[in-house]
């Protein structure tokens, strides 16, 4: 596989490919980074930076809107994640720039699927049904695993392993045993909310035969 060329721009989050991800750009740095990249349709990386440290991985991204250009130079932008990268050289900063960058090796996409496992679909909708929250989501669109991902519970720890994982099908039953252990602390927490709900209420209750 051979290496790019990518700045970066850190964030305490996981982009995913495919994932809309809309940025208030504030600092001069992040300032100059996006510019070059809207005025040479440049792409840029975002590591995931977890306990103070770039583990290794990120997403490729690109500038796809300017929404608005403040007076003191923010700016508030759409960007679109492409594909994943391992971080392989890091320059802070890089050199004649105000950000910093480095040497990438994009990672293979393995689809290896055509449509979602069924469990997988069947456990989101449970969740969603317990959370009262409509949550909507394209099963052609594809990977699914990236598309659901940040709407299924996941610790950013979690969502960044799930970033590493290489292959679909892997992903999704990563998924799956992560919803199988949430939904009935899910379901409890309901269960428990209705009960506090009920505590205050007169209740006709029918006597008990000893």
């Amino acid at each position: 596989m051979t290496t790019s060329l990518l700045p970066f721009f850190p964030l305490n989050l996981v982009a995913y490919p495919g994932e809309t991800l809309n940025l208030h750009i504030f600092e001069e740095r992040y300032r100059q980074l996006v510019n070059e990249c809207m005025e040479e349709n440049k792409t840029f990386g975002i590591p995931a930076f977890l306990d103070n440290r770039m583990p290794g991985c990120g997403t490729e991204m690109k500038v796809v809107a300017l929404h608005e250009r403040h007076p003191d130079g923010s700016m508030d932008i759409s960007t679109e994640g492409i594909r994943v990268f391992r971080i392989e050289t890091f320059d802070n900063p890089v050199a004649g720039k105000l950000y910093a960058g480095g040497e990438v090796t994009f990672l293979p996409e393995d689809t290896d699927l055509i449509r979602p496992l069924p469990q997988l679909v069947e456990l989101l909708e449970k969740l969603y049904s317990l959370l009262t929250t409509p949550v909507a989501y394209d099963v052609k669109q594809k990977p699914f695993s990236f598309q659901v991902a940040h709407k299924a519970g996941l610790s950013l720890v979690d969502e960044y392993e799930l970033l590493t994982i290489r292959r679909e099908s892997a992903r999704q039953q990563f998924l799956i045993q992560h919803l199988q252990k949430v939904i009935p602390i899910v379901a409890e927490m309901e269960h428990t909310k209705t009960r506090i709900r009920m505590n205050g209420h007169f209740k006709n209750l029918d006597p008990l035969n000893f």
